[in-house]
């Protein structure tokens, strides 16, 4: 078994008559809509001073976002069979690789968000350094930082020559021994960054939702459609979260098994368990058309100049005072001034 870890993967055709034509169509899509939405976020956030660990954070999504983004072309070129198999093979060992990795930086970022939230709201009145932009400034640093350099072995060990099995190059041929072994080690830490992530959203938001409701409760607001709106706001993060990322992770263990291990599977399990990943994946990539909802209706700002910019309408300059004032702050914020 250790002298030939993937034998029977690579052994196995895998059928890809119907991944090569659904596939480059819908990442095609794909491609074109997130590269106009996060084009226009780009332009929009970059004009926003970073006056906010708030605003630094979603800086740093939509940059995480451009580069998995502008990874799509060449997956619809590799999926396609458009091409030599030395392309096919340079988006195996490094396209791939940070297609993948600004998935999960966008994943970390988004708790750090809920984390953020959950200070500016539930502990309006702590000094935790988090709430520091240099503090911001330099988390976000640190994860680009850390997670290049836990990809980078994905991209030196991926060092073997290409092994062509009925006409198609698989991915992980060109790993060696070592690196298919670092590859399911990663694998298992990426489960642990989403399902850590998903449950520290999980916490953050159910003591937002609670602070929210006890201050409706408080000012004895009967405004249902408000509450019902607020609720809507801090859940979206959740909601777009989970929707895009927790097929994928459900998968994706058992497919990078049958790659990384000399297992027993049939051929037609592993082509299922193929198609299941390559599935879900895609709908895990469609975060990147999703991210903007998080903008519009968290970042009170980014709709003001979002709403200026496609009315061609100028801001007026005071707007700039409420860059960092969410929309669940500044219905709280009303609330506590009518209780006053």
């Amino acid at each position: 078994m250790n002298a030939s870890l993937s034998n029977l993967s690579i052994k196995c055709v895998r059928d890809t008559s119907v991944t090569a034509v659904v596939f480059p169509c819908l990442y095609s899509l794909l491609f074109i809509v997130a590269l106009v939405l996060n084009s226009l976020a780009a332009w929009i956030f970059f004009g926003i001073p970073s006056t906010s660990t708030f605003v630094v954070f979603l800086k740093n999504v939509v940059v995480a976002d451009l580069l998995m983004t502008l990874t799509i072309p060449l997956r619809v070129l590799s999926d396609a069979g458009v091409g030599s198999w030395q392309l096919r093979a340079f988006h195996c060992r490094y396209s791939a690789v940070l297609f993948y990795i600004t998935m999960y930086i966008s994943i970390l970022l988004l708790g750090l968000i809920s984390l953020d939230r959950y200070l500016k709201i539930v502990r309006p009145f702590g000094k935790c350094p988090l709430q520091r932009v240099r503090v911001g400034q330099l988390v976000s640093a640190g994860v680009w930082a850390v997670m290049l350099s836990l990809a980078l072995p994905n991209v030196i060990l991926s060092d073997q020559p290409p092994k062509i099995s009925g006409g198609k190059l698989k991915c992980s041929s060109m790993k060696s021994k070592a690196g298919l072994l670092y590859h399911e080690g990663f694998n298992y830490f990426c489960q642990v960054i989403f399902w850590g992530t998903l449950a520290l959203m999980v916490v953050c938001y159910t003591f937002i939702s609670k602070k929210v409701y006890e201050s409706y409760k408080a000012s004895k607001s009967k405004s249902h459609a408000a509450s019902r709106r607020t609720k809507a706001k801090v859940f979206v993060v959740v909601g777009v979260f989970f929707i895009c990322f927790a097929p994928f992770h459900f998968a994706r263990v058992p497919y990078t098994l049958t790659q990384t291990r000399d297992t027993a599977s049939p051929c037609k399990a592993q082509n299922d368990l193929y198609i299941a990943k390559e599935t879900t994946l895609w709908f895990s990539a469609t975060n990147v058309c999703l991210d903007p909802l998080i903008y519009v209706f968290l970042c009170k700002m980014f709709r003001r100049k979002l709403t200026a910019t496609l009315c061609q309408k100028s801001l007026h300059k005071s707007t700039m005072d409420s860059v960092t004032i969410t929309s669940t702050q500044l219905e709280m914020s009303q609330i506590t001034h009518n209780r006053l």
